[in-house]
């Protein structure tokens, strides 16, 4: 969510959400694509847009109200499964996503980790081994993303 005000122009004051192709919709210029885009950037192309056509010499400023979660899942053998906010600028790897949850159970299969993934509009299944990467310190090989789905297996005795 951005805010997004133009100086003495009170009825161009929106609030808008981010689609998640990046663009927003303004009043009397439509679309924009701000998606990705630093605070400055965005009102810059706005102003742009609105001095084209609209406004002479228009004062825009953008300011961030809200983010998106970004969250991941995880599933199976571990202490606390659900859903799982990801750290606004930190990556996270598999064995502190674990961690995240608690831990394994003492029935969990380490070596059986199921990881799905949308990656460009299909959904990919990784088949991992965890207690290969906690002992070869391979933590950071996979790193987790949002809308992650890791499914930790059961050992079977």
């Amino acid at each position: 969510m951005i805010e997004i005000r133009v100086f003495q122009e009170d009825e161009l004051t929106s609030t808008v959400r981010i689609s998640k192709d990046g663009t927003i919709n303004f009043p009397l210029i439509g679309s924009v694509r701000v998606g990705g885009m630093s605070t400055q950037a965005a009102a810059a192309r706005i102003r742009a847009m609105l001095e084209k056509d609209y406004l002479v010499n228009p004062q825009v400023s953008v300011t961030v109200r809200d983010y998106s979660k970004r969250r991941f899942t995880i599933l199976g053998e571990v202490q606390r499964p659900g859903a799982y906010e990801l750290p606004d600028h930190d990556a996270i790897g598999l064995l502190e996503a674990i961690g995240m949850a608690g831990g394994y159970t003492r029935i969990a299969e380490p070596a059986k980790i199921t990881l799905k993934r949308v990656v460009g509009g299909k959904e990919v299944v990784m088949r991992l081994n965890a207690k290969k990467m906690a002992r070869e310190g391979d933590s950071g090989v996979v790193e987790i993303k949002p809308g992650d789905v890791l499914t930790v297996g059961e050992r079977l005795f």
